[in-house]
C-alpha cells in the first residue's frame, strides 16, 4: 500500500463530481449532486475534501448550529472513499470539523448514524463520540438513526 500524500481543504464546486461519486459508492440513499452543491452553497467554511495526490479521497461536510443556549457543530455528512478507508482519513476529516467547530464557539459535536452502521458508531465511540438518543425512521428506507455526540472540554 502506497503511503497517503494526503491534505485536508475547503471544498470547492470543482470538487462536487468526486464527491458524489464517492457518495454514490459509500451510501444505501446518497445524497444528490444538488444537495452537494448547495451544501457547499450555504456552509462553505465547513465543507471539506481529503485529497491524496489531487484526488478526493474522502470529504465532510458541517453547520455550527445555534440551540438558543449553546452552540454545537452538526457533522451532517461524511465519506471516504472505499479504496482509502481505514487509512486515517475519516479520523483527519472529523478532527478538522471539530477545530472548525471550536474556533466557531461550539461546546460539542453533533451527528448521525444508521443503528444498523455498528461499524462506523464503533469509529465514533473511538473518537469520544457517546450515544445520546435514537431517531425513529430517520432515513429514507425508515431505518432508524443514532445520534451521537462528543462534548468538548473547556
Amino acid at each position: 500500500m502506497m503511503p497517503l500524500q494526503l491534505t485536508i481543504r475547503r471544498a470547492r464546486p470543482e470538487d462536487i463530481p468526486q464527491i458524489v461519486a464517492i457518495e454514490r459508492m459509500v451510501f444505501i440513499d446518497p445524497w444528490g449532486e444538488r444537495t452537494l452543491r448547495e451544501s457547499l452553497i450555504l456552509y462553505p467554511d465547513m465543507f471539506f475534501v481529503a485529497l491524496n495526490n489531487g484526488d478526493v479521497a474522502g470529504f465532510a461536510t458541517a453547520a455550527v448550529e445555534d440551540t438558543g443556549d449553546e452552540l454545537y457543530g452538526h457533522i451532517m455528512n461524511i465519506a471516504v472513499a472505499p479504496e482509502y478507508q481505514r487509512r486515517g482519513i475519516g479520523k483527519r476529516l472529523i478532527r478538522r470539523m471539530e477545530q472548525e467547530f471550536l474556533i466557531a464557539g461550539a461546546s460539542g459535536s453533533q451527528l448521525e448514524v444508521r443503528i444498523t452502521n455498528t461499524s462506523a458508531q464503533e469509529f465514533y465511540r473511538r473518537l469520544g463520540y457517546r450515544e445520546v438518543f435514537q431517531i425513529s425512521c430517520y432515513y429514507a428506507n425508515e431505518e432508524d438513526a443514532l445520534v451521537m455526540m462528543k462534548w468538548f472540554r473547556f
